[in-house]
C-alpha cells in the first residue's frame, strides 16, 4: 500500500507505543495519534506527549466521556445486553465510538489509512474494522499484528526497550488491560491458565469483598424512560452518574467477573473484568422494568437480548440489524420510569425496592388477602382451554 498519512488509535500502551515507530519504519508515513478519553483515569496529557516524543507528527486527545455513556453505554443497558450470560461488554461497547472518531479525524486530516493495535486473534480487530468500513467504505486499514514479525508481547517489550520506548508492561506482569468509565478488563499473560486464580493485587476499580465494609450501603437510582438520571435523588449527567456509581459500588466489591468467553474468531479466551457501576445499573434496570413493562413486551425483549448482545460483542454496532433492534428496545422503554433501591454488601447487589408512577403492579390483584377485583373462578375456563390440546395429544398417544 502507498501510505503517506495514517491515523492510529493510540492508547499509550505497549502495542500502540511500538506501532508508531513500526509504521514509520515500514511505510515511511506520517503518523497521527488519536487517543479517546473514555474515562480511563490516566494522565492523557502525558499520553499525548508520549505519542509526540515517540514519533507522531500530531496527537489528538478527545473527551468522549459523556457521548460514550449517553450514546453507547445507556442504549446497551436499555437492552439488558449480556454476552454469554455474564459479560457486560465494557470493551466491546467502546470500540465503535473510538473507530467512529478515528474516521472523522482521518477525513479531517485527509489521511490515506487508519491503524489499530488489536491482535489478529481477538475481537477488537473486527470491531474496529467493521466500523471503519461501515462509515468510510474506501478507507485503507493497517493492522500491524497481522503484518509484523513480532509474535508475542514479550517480543514487543524487548523492541520497546531497544528503541527507548517507555511501556506500562513488564515481563513480570505482562497481562493486557483496557479501562474506561464502564469497566476494566484483564487478559493474557498470567491469566492464560483458566485454573489459576487472578492475583489479589490485580483489583483496580473495586476492593475485594473480603475487605469491603461490614455494613451494607443503600443506593437509590432514578429512571426516566429507561435511562438512569439520578443517584439518591440527585440529578447527574450520564458520565457523572456512572462515575458516582463506580465509586459507591467499588467500595463494596461489586462487579468482578472471571469468565472464559467465546471470541468471534472462534477462540476461547479467559477474561477478568471489573464493572462496578455497570453491574448496579444492569440490576436496577431489570428491577424497574419488572414493574413497568407488559409481560409479552418483556418476554419478547428478553428473547431478543442474546442477539442484541452478540451484535455488540462481534462489532456490528453500525449495522442495520442492530439499529432495528435498538429501535424496538427504545420503543419498549417509554414509561420505564421510577426509582430502584439497591442494597450493596460485600460483592452482592441486591434489589431492596422499586416504585414507579407508571407501575403495572396492582396490589389488589397480587394480594393473597381478601379483594373484590379478581374472580378466581375465571381461572378454571382459562386452564381448560389451555389444556385442551394437551388432552387431545394424550388420547392419541395412549391409543393401543
Amino acid at each position: 500500500m502507498n501510505i503517506k498519512k495514517v491515523v492510529l488509535a493510540y492508547s499509550g500502551g505497549l502495542d500502540t507505543s511500538v506501532i508508531i515507530k513500526w509504521l514509520k519504519e515500514t511505510y515511511g508515513c506520517e503518523v497521527i495519534a488519536f487517543c479517546a478519553d473514555l474515562g480511563q483515569g490516566e494522565d492523557l496529557r502525558a499520553v499525548k506527549n508520549k505519542a509526540l516524543k515517540t514519533g507522531a507528527s500530531k496527537a489528538y486527545v478527545t473527551d468522549l466521556r459523556e457521548e460514550f455513556v449517553r450514546d453507547y453505554v445507556f442504549p446497551m443497558l436499555r437492552g439488558n445486553a449480556v454476552y454469554e450470560g455474564a459479560y457486560l461488554m465494557g470493551t466491546s461497547i467502546a470500540r465503535p465510538l473510538i473507530a467512529k472518531k478515528q474516521i472523522e479525524i482521518a477525513q479531517k486530516e485527509k489521511a490515506d489509512a487508519v491503524a489499530h493495535g488489536a491482535t489478529g486473534k481477538g475481537n477488537d480487530q473486527v470491531r474496529f474494522e467493521l466500523t471503519y468500513f461501515a462509515l468510510k467504505p474506501d478507507i485503507k486499514v493497517i493492522a500491524p499484528w497481522r503484518e509484523w514479525k513480532f509474535d508475542s508481547r514479550i517480543s514487543l517489550i524487548s523492541y520497546a526497550k531497544k528503541h527507548g520506548i517507555p511501556v506500562p508492561v513488564t515481563k513480570k506482569k505482562p497481562y493486557s488491560t483496557d479501562r474506561n468509565l464502564f469497566h476494566i478488563s484483564y487478559e493474557g499473560g498470567i491469566l492464560e491458565d483458566p485454573w489459576a486464580e487472578p492475583p489479589a493485587d490485580m483489583l483496580t476499580m473495586i476492593v475485594s469483598p473480603e475487605k469491603a465494609p461490614s455494613r451494607p450501603a443503600y443506593v437509590e437510582i432514578g429512571y426516566e424512560n429507561g435511562n438512569p438520571v439520578s443517584v439518591d435523588g440527585k440529578k447527574l449527567s450520564p458520565a457523572n452518574l456512572l462515575k458516582k456509581l463506580n465509586e459507591i459500588a467499588g467500595k463494596h466489591g461489586i462487579g468482578r467477573l472471571d469468565i472464559v468467553e467465546n471470541r468471534y474468531v472462534g477462540i476461547k479466551s479467559r477474561g477478568v473484568y471489573e464493572t462496578p457501576g455497570g453491574t448496579v445499573l444492569h440490576t436496577a434496570h431489570r428491577a424497574i422494568e419488572s414493574i413497568t413493562l407488559d409481560r409479552e413486551v418483556m418476554h419478547l425483549k428478553d428473547s431478543l437480548m442474546p442477539k442484541f448482545a452478540e451484535l455488540i460483542y462481534y462489532g456490528y454496532w453500525f449495522s442495520p440489524e442492530r439499529e432495528v433492534l435498538q429501535s424496538l428496545i427504545d420503543e419498549s422503554q417509554k414509561g420505564v420510569t421510577g426509582t430502584v433501591r439497591l442494597k450493596l454488601y460485600k460483592g452482592n447487589c441486591i434489589v431492596a425496592g422499586r416504585k414507579s408512577p407508571r407501575s403495572l403492579y396492582n396490589p389488589q390483584l397480587a394480594t393473597f388477602e381478601a379483594e373484590t377485583v379478581y374472580n378466581q373462578k375465571d381461572a378454571e375456563g382459562f386452564i381448560k382451554l389451555n389444556a385442551l390440546r394437551l388432552k387431545v395429544i394424550s388420547k392419541i398417544r395412549n391409543l393401543k
